[in-house]
């Protein structure tokens, strides 16, 4: 990899540099623990020698004679260590032979003491400062000093006691709570880490995912920001490419039909001046009547293929208002169109192409079901779902996704009179998605056709 290469932002310096840092912090870390860490630094127990001291000290008394022991526990003190020898009848010998201690640290003191020992004392007593027999008079060590000391006492086999005092607690966590600690922070350091590479590795990819999806239902948005890293921004700049080129496409597809549908208007002009000749009132008719549908087709496929709704701005408006009129422009011709909703819900989106896709919906449902209720459910975070819901036959299972493709009707004939070309649902998919809401119609259990339509909240 040359300089250049390097300090341009790319994916691979990207993961270079964060596993670069995390290194560093780590070391940061690893430091910062030790200087801080307390006993959770110290060095485990074997690890100081301390159980090897102590057995040897312990090997030693009993071996040397009784006279002799007192002043040998007394030489093998350090700065860190005490021991004291206690003939069987004393106080102390008689004390730490009837002492209560934890099971635990019995067995926790004889394993760390097995490795040094030939066999296990008949008796063995593991204490702290918590138990009384630490209170006793006469022990080797200052206690107003040493707060924290810790106590391991053996029995010989003629009944006189060794006791072991570590005045305060020089090493660390046991080997299993040490083994539990590291995993523990080893793993939440690997969390930790992963999270930041791969979130310093993924927002460009959120980013683009997110414009690219964003461009898919509304095409006509500025292009892709073309920033990130080297391989995102030719990614980038390969879509803006590409949905130029689309739009160029649509563009001159749209010219074409427009100048085609200007041209037909023409000819069919002159047919249905020609028609005006005709002496046959029914021939009349049947051909005025099919030079309207095909005057319709034109206006149909040029209004969808025009794709208004991209077109027109988003503006605030009461969307309640809205449903409220359609169902009243219906009522007002007959129709028993009702709605249920809010009274007032401002939405911010195309008010007219909004308008044709609910007056489509509700229109479709009166000629093919039952004049339909329109039910309107603003959503917590500003998105809102319109229910158009009749109660007719419903549809076919295989036709509930099938009818909004282009020229799709059940009734394959193209009578005017049955319905239009099979473009409305089409257009009124088309418009909702480019708002980035969806269109979905599901049969009820208990008979009719709910056409639900979701608008997404402000973004």
């Amino acid at each position: 990899m040359t300089k250049k290469q390097f300090l341009d932002d790319t994916i691979t310096r990207r993961l270079i540099v964060t596993v670069a840092l995390a290194a560093g912090v780590t070391l940061l870390l690893l430091e910062l623990f030790f200087l801080f860490g307390g006993r959770w630094t110290k060095p485990d127990i074997q690890e100081t020698g301390l159980p090897g001291q102590v057995a040897t000290v312990i090997r030693m008394t009993e071996a040397a004679p009784a006279a002799s022991r007192p002043a040998l526990t007394q030489a093998a003190a350090t700065d860190q260590l005490r021991f004291g020898w206690y003939a069987p009848g004393s106080l102390i010998a008689k004390a730490l032979r009837e002492g209560d201690y934890r099971a635990a640290e019995i067995d926790q003191g004889w394993a760390f003491l097995k490795p040094y020992l030939a066999r296990r004392p008949e008796k063995l007593a593991v204490f702290q400062e918590d138990n009384p027999v630490s209170q006793l008079p006469g022990l080797p060590y200052d206690r107003t000093v040493f707060h924290d000391a810790y106590f391991a006492a053996v029995q010989f086999d003629d009944g006189s006691w060794i006791l072991c005092i570590a005045l305060q607690r020089f090493w660390g966590l046991y080997a299993f709570e040490r083994f539990c600690l590291e995993a523990v922070l080893l793993s939440l350091w690997i969390i930790a880490v992963s999270a930041i590479a791969s979130r310093q590795l993924s927002r460009p990819i959120e980013h683009l995912a997110h414009g690219v999806r964003n461009l898919g239902a509304q095409p006509r948005l500025v292009p892709l920001s073309e920033s990130g890293p080297r391989e995102i921004r030719l990614v980038a700049e390969t879509i803006n490419a590409m949905q130029a080129q689309i739009r160029k496409f649509v563009t001159d597809r749209t010219t074409m039909l427009a100048a085609i549908s200007h041209d037909l208007r023409t000819p069919l002009t002159r047919i249905r001046l020609r028609g005006e000749f005709i002496d046959d009132t029914g021939q009349q008719k049947l051909l005025f009547r099919d030079v309207d549908e095909m005057q319709a087709m034109i206006d149909g496929a040029l209004s969808f293929f025009r794709d208004d709704a991209a077109r027109e701005e988003n503006t605030m408006f009461d969307l309640s208002n809205l449903l409220q009129t359609i169902a009243y422009d219906y009522g007002d011709q007959g129709h028993d169109v009702r709605f249920s909703g809010p009274v007032r819900t401002g939405y911010n989106g195309p008010p007219y192409a909004l308008r044709r896709v609910f007056a489509n919906l509700v229109e479709n449902a009166i000629k093919y079901a039952t004049p339909p209720e329109i039910v309107l459910a603003p959503g917590p975070d500003g998105s809102v779902k319109i229910i158009v819901r009749d109660d007719g036959p419903g549809l076919p299972e295989t036709a509930v996704h099938t009818v909004f493709e282009p020229y799709f009707r059940l009734d394959k004939s193209r009578n005017r009179q049955t319905g239009g070309v099979g473009l409305g649902l089409t257009s009124a998919r088309n418009i909702i998605r480019a708002l980035g809401g969806d269109i979905a119609m599901q049969n009820r259990d208990g008979g009719g056709l709910d056409v639900c339509v979701s608008l997404p909240g402000p973004r």
